[in-house]
Protein backbone atom coordinates (compact mmCIF):
# COMPACT_ATOMS: atom_id res chain seq x y z
CA UNK A 1 0.00 0.00 0.00
CA UNK A 2 1.30 3.65 -1.15
CA UNK A 3 0.97 5.96 2.07
CA UNK A 4 -0.49 9.42 1.61
CA UNK A 5 1.17 11.31 3.94
CA UNK A 6 -0.50 14.65 3.32
CA UNK A 7 -3.96 12.57 4.19
CA UNK A 8 -2.77 10.63 7.20
CA UNK A 9 -0.79 14.29 8.78
CA UNK A 10 -4.24 15.48 9.04
CA UNK A 11 -5.83 13.14 10.30
CA UNK A 12 -3.11 12.49 12.91
CA UNK A 13 -3.30 16.37 13.80
CA UNK A 14 -7.35 15.25 15.07
CA UNK A 15 -6.90 12.20 16.07
CA UNK A 16 -8.84 11.90 19.86
CA UNK A 17 -9.82 14.97 18.94
CA UNK A 18 -13.81 14.50 19.85
CA UNK A 19 -15.03 15.88 16.38
CA UNK A 20 -15.97 13.52 13.44
CA UNK A 21 -13.67 13.36 10.70
CA UNK A 22 -15.33 13.51 7.28
CA UNK A 23 -12.89 12.35 3.94
CA UNK A 24 -15.56 13.00 0.93
CA UNK A 25 -14.48 13.01 -2.90
CA UNK A 26 -15.28 11.76 -5.74
CA UNK A 27 -15.75 7.74 -6.28
CA UNK A 28 -12.34 5.88 -6.75
CA UNK A 29 -10.25 8.86 -5.50
CA UNK A 30 -8.77 6.97 -2.39
CA UNK A 31 -11.14 7.41 0.90
CA UNK A 32 -11.31 3.91 1.57
CA UNK A 33 -7.54 3.28 0.69
CA UNK A 34 -7.39 6.24 3.35
CA UNK A 35 -9.19 4.02 5.90
CA UNK A 36 -7.19 1.48 5.51
CA UNK A 37 -3.46 3.68 5.85
CA UNK A 38 -5.24 4.72 9.04
CA UNK A 39 -5.81 1.55 10.70
CA UNK A 40 -2.58 0.50 9.97
CA UNK A 41 -1.37 3.44 11.87
CA UNK A 42 -3.50 2.85 14.45
CA UNK A 43 -2.56 -0.58 14.97
CA UNK A 44 1.08 0.23 14.40
CA UNK A 45 0.43 2.78 17.76
CA UNK A 46 -0.61 0.17 20.01
CA UNK A 47 -4.20 0.10 19.85
CA UNK A 48 -5.80 -3.36 19.59
CA UNK A 49 -7.46 -4.80 16.50
CA UNK A 50 -10.58 -5.31 18.58
CA UNK A 51 -10.73 -1.38 19.57
CA UNK A 52 -10.84 -0.68 16.17
CA UNK A 53 -13.98 -1.21 13.99
CA UNK A 54 -14.24 -0.99 10.00
CA UNK A 55 -17.55 -1.05 8.79
CA UNK A 56 -18.49 -0.20 4.95
CA UNK A 57 -21.95 0.90 3.74
CA UNK A 58 -22.18 0.11 0.25
CA UNK A 59 -25.55 -1.77 -1.04
CA UNK A 60 -23.38 -5.13 -1.98
CA UNK A 61 -22.92 -4.72 1.80
CA UNK A 62 -26.07 -4.14 3.55
CA UNK A 63 -29.88 -4.21 2.52
CA UNK A 64 -31.17 -1.41 0.85
CA UNK A 65 -33.36 1.20 2.99
CA UNK A 66 -31.30 0.33 6.29
CA UNK A 67 -32.25 2.82 9.03
CA UNK A 68 -29.73 4.72 11.13
CA UNK A 69 -31.43 2.97 14.36
CA UNK A 70 -29.55 -0.58 12.13
CA UNK A 71 -26.52 1.43 11.82
CA UNK A 72 -26.10 2.34 15.37
CA UNK A 73 -27.19 -0.71 17.26
CA UNK A 74 -24.54 -2.54 14.66
CA UNK A 75 -21.65 -0.93 15.49
CA UNK A 76 -22.92 -0.65 19.35
CA UNK A 77 -23.10 -4.38 19.44
CA UNK A 78 -19.59 -4.74 18.27
CA UNK A 79 -17.85 -2.49 21.22
CA UNK A 80 -18.00 -4.92 23.65
CA UNK A 81 -14.84 -3.87 26.16
CA UNK A 82 -13.79 -0.93 27.96
CA UNK A 83 -11.31 1.81 26.63
CA UNK A 84 -11.98 3.83 23.26
CA UNK A 85 -13.25 2.54 20.22
CA UNK A 86 -11.72 4.33 16.73
CA UNK A 87 -14.66 3.73 14.11
CA UNK A 88 -13.91 3.57 10.47
CA UNK A 89 -17.14 3.96 8.45
CA UNK A 90 -16.84 3.93 4.66
CA UNK A 91 -19.43 5.28 2.28
CA UNK A 92 -21.82 6.03 5.18
CA UNK A 93 -24.03 8.16 2.84
CA UNK A 94 -26.00 5.11 1.65
CA UNK A 95 -27.62 5.42 4.90
CA UNK A 96 -29.99 7.69 5.78
CA UNK A 97 -29.74 9.67 9.35
CA UNK A 98 -25.88 8.45 8.95
CA UNK A 99 -25.31 11.37 11.18
CA UNK A 100 -27.46 10.40 13.81
CA UNK A 101 -26.59 7.44 14.71
CA UNK A 102 -22.58 9.07 14.44
CA UNK A 103 -23.76 11.50 16.54
CA UNK A 104 -24.95 9.30 19.64
CA UNK A 105 -21.98 7.15 19.32
CA UNK A 106 -19.91 10.40 19.43
CA UNK A 107 -22.11 11.65 22.47
CA UNK A 108 -23.29 8.12 24.08
CA UNK A 109 -19.27 5.92 24.02
CA UNK A 110 -15.78 6.37 24.24
CA UNK A 111 -15.04 6.92 20.13
CA UNK A 112 -13.07 8.43 17.63
CA UNK A 113 -14.69 8.66 14.99
CA UNK A 114 -13.66 8.41 10.96
CA UNK A 115 -16.34 8.60 8.34
CA UNK A 116 -16.37 8.83 4.02
CA UNK A 117 -18.60 9.41 1.49
CA UNK A 118 -19.19 10.50 -2.43
CA UNK A 119 -22.03 12.51 -2.57
CA UNK A 120 -23.87 15.98 -1.45
CA UNK A 121 -24.84 13.93 2.29
CA UNK A 122 -20.68 14.61 2.90
CA UNK A 123 -21.12 18.12 1.69
CA UNK A 124 -21.14 21.11 5.30
CA UNK A 125 -24.19 22.48 3.30
CA UNK A 126 -26.06 19.27 3.88
CA UNK A 127 -24.65 17.83 7.17
CA UNK A 128 -27.96 18.44 9.19
CA UNK A 129 -27.87 20.00 12.74
CA UNK A 130 -27.06 16.52 14.69
CA UNK A 131 -23.62 17.46 13.55
CA UNK A 132 -23.21 21.27 13.49
CA UNK A 133 -19.98 22.05 14.85
CA UNK A 134 -18.97 18.72 15.89
CA UNK A 135 -17.00 17.69 12.42
CA UNK A 136 -14.18 18.16 10.67
CA UNK A 137 -14.60 18.32 6.73
CA UNK A 138 -11.40 17.09 5.15
CA UNK A 139 -11.62 17.18 1.19
CA UNK A 140 -9.85 13.82 -0.30
CA UNK A 141 -9.06 14.16 -4.20
CA UNK A 142 -7.36 11.80 -7.32
CA UNK A 143 -3.62 11.95 -6.61
CA UNK A 144 -1.25 14.77 -6.52
CA UNK A 145 1.86 14.82 -8.98
CA UNK A 146 3.94 14.08 -5.98
CA UNK A 147 1.91 11.69 -5.13
CA UNK A 148 1.77 10.20 -8.70
CA UNK A 149 5.44 10.04 -8.87
CA UNK A 150 5.30 7.95 -5.33
CA UNK A 151 3.01 5.38 -6.95
CA UNK A 152 5.46 5.34 -9.66
CA UNK A 153 8.54 4.52 -8.02
CA UNK A 154 8.78 1.49 -9.76
CA UNK A 155 8.52 2.42 -13.35
CA UNK A 156 11.30 2.93 -15.63
CA UNK A 157 9.80 6.26 -17.60
CA UNK A 158 11.74 9.66 -16.96
CA UNK A 159 10.11 12.12 -14.73
CA UNK A 160 9.09 14.35 -17.79
CA UNK A 161 7.48 11.01 -19.55
CA UNK A 162 5.90 10.63 -16.17
CA UNK A 163 4.51 14.50 -16.46
CA UNK A 164 2.25 14.28 -19.75
CA UNK A 165 1.47 10.97 -18.66
CA UNK A 166 0.11 12.88 -15.65
CA UNK A 167 -1.42 15.15 -17.88
CA UNK A 168 -3.43 12.70 -20.29
CA UNK A 169 -4.34 10.25 -17.85
CA UNK A 170 -4.98 12.00 -14.76
CA UNK A 171 -4.40 10.99 -10.83
CA UNK A 172 -6.89 8.30 -10.35
CA UNK A 173 -4.85 5.60 -7.57
CA UNK A 174 -6.43 2.97 -9.64
CA UNK A 175 -4.58 3.94 -12.77
CA UNK A 176 -1.77 5.29 -11.33
CA UNK A 177 -1.11 1.49 -10.10
CA UNK A 178 -1.82 -0.07 -13.25
CA UNK A 179 0.13 0.06 -17.01
CA UNK A 180 -2.28 0.59 -18.75
CA UNK A 181 -2.61 2.10 -22.38
CA UNK A 182 -4.38 5.71 -22.62
CA UNK A 183 -7.26 3.90 -24.15
CA UNK A 184 -7.55 1.44 -21.04
CA UNK A 185 -6.88 4.08 -18.85
CA UNK A 186 -10.15 5.90 -20.14
CA UNK A 187 -12.19 3.05 -19.88
CA UNK A 188 -11.57 2.90 -16.24
CA UNK A 189 -11.97 6.22 -15.48
CA UNK A 190 -15.12 5.75 -17.85
CA UNK A 191 -16.32 3.22 -15.57
CA UNK A 192 -15.58 5.66 -12.61
CA UNK A 193 -17.74 8.51 -14.25
CA UNK A 194 -20.77 6.59 -15.13
CA UNK A 195 -20.91 4.68 -11.89
CA UNK A 196 -21.11 8.37 -9.97
CA UNK A 197 -23.38 9.49 -12.60
CA UNK A 198 -25.93 6.54 -12.19
CA UNK A 199 -25.81 6.05 -8.38
CA UNK A 200 -24.98 9.90 -6.99
CA UNK A 201 -27.09 11.82 -9.92
CA UNK A 202 -29.08 10.19 -12.12
CA UNK A 203 -31.00 7.55 -9.07
CA UNK A 204 -31.62 10.14 -6.69
CA UNK A 205 -32.71 13.03 -8.49
CA UNK A 206 -34.45 10.97 -10.82
CA UNK A 207 -33.39 12.11 -14.24
CA UNK A 208 -35.55 10.60 -16.65
CA UNK A 209 -33.90 12.59 -19.43
CA UNK A 210 -30.65 11.31 -19.44
CA UNK A 211 -29.41 12.16 -23.14
CA UNK A 212 -30.33 15.80 -22.51
CA UNK A 213 -28.62 15.65 -18.91
CA UNK A 214 -25.78 13.98 -20.70
CA UNK A 215 -25.74 16.70 -23.20
CA UNK A 216 -25.53 19.64 -20.59
CA UNK A 217 -22.43 17.77 -18.67
CA UNK A 218 -20.13 17.62 -22.06
CA UNK A 219 -21.04 21.42 -22.74
CA UNK A 220 -19.50 22.04 -18.99
CA UNK A 221 -16.64 19.51 -19.86
CA UNK A 222 -16.22 21.07 -23.27
CA UNK A 223 -15.91 24.61 -21.52
CA UNK A 224 -13.40 23.42 -18.29
CA UNK A 225 -11.47 27.10 -17.90
CA UNK A 226 -13.58 28.90 -19.65
CA UNK A 227 -16.57 31.41 -17.90
CA UNK A 228 -20.25 30.73 -18.84
CA UNK A 229 -23.52 30.91 -17.03
CA UNK A 230 -26.75 29.25 -17.46
CA UNK A 231 -27.93 30.94 -19.80
CA UNK A 232 -25.05 30.09 -21.76
CA UNK A 233 -25.45 26.46 -21.49
CA UNK A 234 -29.85 27.29 -22.76
CA UNK A 235 -29.02 29.25 -25.61
CA UNK A 236 -26.92 27.06 -26.68
CA UNK A 237 -28.86 23.99 -26.17
CA UNK A 238 -31.72 25.49 -28.27
CA UNK A 239 -29.36 26.15 -31.25
CA UNK A 240 -29.27 22.71 -31.27
CA UNK A 241 -33.13 22.22 -31.14
CA UNK A 242 -33.25 21.17 -27.62
CA UNK A 243 -35.20 22.70 -24.84
CA UNK A 244 -34.11 22.96 -21.15
CA UNK A 245 -34.76 25.72 -18.13
CA UNK A 246 -32.13 27.68 -16.50
CA UNK A 247 -32.98 25.99 -13.47
CA UNK A 248 -32.84 22.91 -15.05
CA UNK A 249 -29.25 23.95 -15.99
CA UNK A 250 -28.64 25.07 -12.41
CA UNK A 251 -29.60 21.90 -10.87
CA UNK A 252 -27.61 19.54 -13.24
CA UNK A 253 -24.26 21.63 -12.32
CA UNK A 254 -25.43 21.45 -8.37
CA UNK A 255 -25.69 17.80 -8.30
CA UNK A 256 -22.69 17.55 -10.63
CA UNK A 257 -20.81 19.52 -7.55
CA UNK A 258 -22.44 17.42 -4.95
CA UNK A 259 -21.01 14.39 -6.50
CA UNK A 260 -17.56 15.70 -6.58
CA UNK A 261 -17.62 15.55 -10.67
CA UNK A 262 -16.88 19.66 -11.05
CA UNK A 263 -15.94 22.55 -8.92
CA UNK A 264 -16.77 25.87 -8.69
CA UNK A 265 -14.43 28.84 -8.65
CA UNK A 266 -15.84 32.15 -8.69
CA UNK A 267 -14.41 35.62 -10.16
CA UNK A 268 -13.02 38.17 -7.64
CA UNK A 269 -12.81 42.05 -7.66
CA UNK A 270 -9.35 42.92 -7.06
CA UNK A 271 -10.52 46.58 -6.85
CA UNK A 272 -13.58 46.46 -4.71
CA UNK A 273 -11.90 43.10 -3.06
CA UNK A 274 -15.21 41.27 -3.41
CA UNK A 275 -16.40 37.80 -4.83
CA UNK A 276 -18.82 37.99 -7.93
CA UNK A 277 -21.48 35.46 -8.13
CA UNK A 278 -21.30 35.71 -12.17
CA UNK A 279 -19.48 34.13 -14.84
CA UNK A 280 -18.01 31.34 -12.68
CA UNK A 281 -15.85 28.53 -13.78
CA UNK A 282 -15.47 24.90 -13.65
CA UNK A 283 -13.08 22.28 -13.34
CA UNK A 284 -13.14 18.63 -13.16
CA UNK A 285 -12.24 16.16 -9.97
CA UNK A 286 -9.57 14.83 -12.77
CA UNK A 287 -8.29 15.72 -16.11
CA UNK A 288 -8.92 12.66 -17.31
CA UNK A 289 -12.68 12.52 -17.05
CA UNK A 290 -12.44 15.49 -20.13
CA UNK A 291 -10.57 13.00 -22.34
CA UNK A 292 -12.81 9.79 -21.23
CA UNK A 293 -15.78 11.59 -22.24
CA UNK A 294 -14.41 13.78 -25.30
CA UNK A 295 -11.65 12.24 -26.10
CA UNK A 296 -7.78 13.22 -26.26
CA UNK A 297 -7.28 15.99 -27.91
CA UNK A 298 -3.72 18.19 -27.66
CA UNK A 299 -5.76 21.43 -28.56
CA UNK A 300 -7.29 21.17 -25.01
CA UNK A 301 -4.35 20.88 -22.91
CA UNK A 302 -3.64 24.23 -22.09
CA UNK A 303 -7.59 24.06 -20.46
CA UNK A 304 -6.21 21.08 -18.67
CA UNK A 305 -3.48 22.84 -17.18
CA UNK A 306 -4.93 25.22 -15.38
CA UNK A 307 -7.59 22.48 -14.01
CA UNK A 308 -4.15 20.42 -12.75
CA UNK A 309 -2.72 23.78 -11.12
CA UNK A 310 -6.48 25.00 -10.12
CA UNK A 311 -6.67 21.41 -7.84
CA UNK A 312 -2.87 21.49 -6.59
CA UNK A 313 -3.60 24.84 -4.99
CA UNK A 314 -6.60 23.52 -3.49
CA UNK A 315 -4.91 20.38 -1.82
CA UNK A 316 -2.44 22.89 -0.24
CA UNK A 317 -5.20 24.77 1.48
CA UNK A 318 -5.84 27.92 -0.57
CA UNK A 319 -8.97 29.42 -1.17
CA UNK A 320 -9.02 29.82 -5.10
CA UNK A 321 -10.66 32.36 -7.58
CA UNK A 322 -10.44 33.59 -10.80
CA UNK A 323 -9.03 37.43 -10.57
CA UNK A 324 -10.75 40.44 -11.91
CA UNK A 325 -8.56 43.40 -11.96
CA UNK A 326 -10.60 46.12 -14.05
CA UNK A 327 -10.91 44.70 -17.84
CA UNK A 328 -8.18 41.96 -17.36
CA UNK A 329 -8.04 38.37 -16.02
CA UNK A 330 -5.99 36.55 -14.05
CA UNK A 331 -6.45 32.86 -13.99
CA UNK A 332 -5.56 32.40 -10.00
CA UNK A 333 -5.98 34.23 -6.93
CA UNK A 334 -4.95 31.60 -4.09
CA UNK A 335 -5.54 32.66 -0.35
CA UNK A 336 -4.86 31.23 2.75
CA UNK A 337 -5.04 33.25 5.73
CA UNK A 338 -3.04 36.27 5.62
CA UNK A 339 -0.97 34.71 2.34
CA UNK A 340 -1.86 35.05 -1.14
CA UNK A 341 -0.04 34.25 -4.68
CA UNK A 342 -1.51 35.18 -8.20
CA UNK A 343 -0.93 31.98 -10.71
CA UNK A 344 -1.05 32.66 -14.35
CA UNK A 345 -1.50 29.07 -16.62
CA UNK A 346 0.26 28.91 -20.10
CA UNK A 347 1.28 25.90 -22.30
CA UNK A 348 3.90 27.78 -24.05
CA UNK A 349 6.46 30.73 -24.17
CA UNK A 350 7.29 33.30 -25.48
CA UNK A 351 4.21 33.97 -27.23
CA UNK A 352 1.66 33.86 -24.61
CA UNK A 353 3.88 35.78 -21.97
CA UNK A 354 3.84 39.43 -22.67
CA UNK A 355 0.22 39.29 -21.70
CA UNK A 356 0.24 36.75 -18.96
CA UNK A 357 3.40 38.87 -17.40
CA UNK A 358 1.65 42.25 -18.09
CA UNK A 359 -1.75 40.95 -16.35
CA UNK A 360 -0.15 39.52 -13.24
CA UNK A 361 2.30 43.21 -13.33
CA UNK A 362 -0.20 45.06 -13.20
CA UNK A 363 -1.92 44.12 -9.59
CA UNK A 364 -0.42 46.86 -7.16
CA UNK A 365 0.97 44.59 -4.09
CA UNK A 366 4.03 42.26 -3.55
CA UNK A 367 2.10 38.87 -2.93
CA UNK A 368 4.14 36.47 -4.98
CA UNK A 369 3.42 36.03 -8.71
CA UNK A 370 3.86 33.16 -10.87
CA UNK A 371 3.40 32.35 -14.59
CA UNK A 372 3.30 28.25 -14.70
CA UNK A 373 4.33 26.49 -18.03
CA UNK A 374 5.11 23.81 -19.81
CA UNK A 375 8.16 25.75 -22.05
CA UNK A 376 11.12 22.98 -21.30
CA UNK A 377 12.81 26.50 -21.03
CA UNK A 378 11.39 28.62 -18.63
CA UNK A 379 13.07 29.76 -15.64
CA UNK A 380 13.69 33.01 -14.22
CA UNK A 381 12.36 36.22 -12.82
CA UNK A 382 10.57 39.15 -15.14
CA UNK A 383 10.41 42.28 -12.75
CA UNK A 384 9.07 39.41 -9.86
CA UNK A 385 6.79 37.67 -11.27
CA UNK A 386 8.46 34.46 -11.43
CA UNK A 387 8.70 31.88 -14.45
CA UNK A 388 8.26 28.40 -13.20
CA UNK A 389 7.92 24.98 -14.93
CA UNK A 390 4.56 22.89 -14.48
CA UNK A 391 6.40 19.96 -12.87
CA UNK A 392 8.78 22.54 -10.50
CA UNK A 393 5.63 24.23 -9.54
CA UNK A 394 3.71 20.92 -8.73
CA UNK A 395 6.81 19.56 -6.86
CA UNK A 396 7.61 22.71 -5.05
CA UNK A 397 8.02 22.34 -0.71
CA UNK A 398 6.26 25.43 -0.43
CA UNK A 399 5.46 28.99 -2.68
Amino acid sequence: MIIRPQYMDRLKTYRDVPLVKILAGIRRCGKSTILEMLRDDLLKNGIAAEHIISMRYTSEDFDDGMTDKAMYQGIKEQMTGDGRYYLLLDEVQEIDGWEKAVNSLLENADTDIYVTGSNSKLRSGEISTYLTGRYISIPVYPLSFAEYLDFKKQSSQSPKELLNEYIRMGGFPIVALGSFDQYSAYQIVEGIYNSVITNDITKRHNITNFELFNRVVKYIVENVGKTFSANAIVKFLKSEGRSLSVESVYNYLEWLEKAFVIYRCQRYDLQRKSVLKTQEKFYLADVSLKFCIMGFNPKSIAAMLENIVYFELRRRGYEVYIGKNETKEIDFVAVKRDERIYVQVCRRLPEESDREIANLLEIRDHYPKYVVTLDELAAGNINGVKIVHLSDFLLAADY
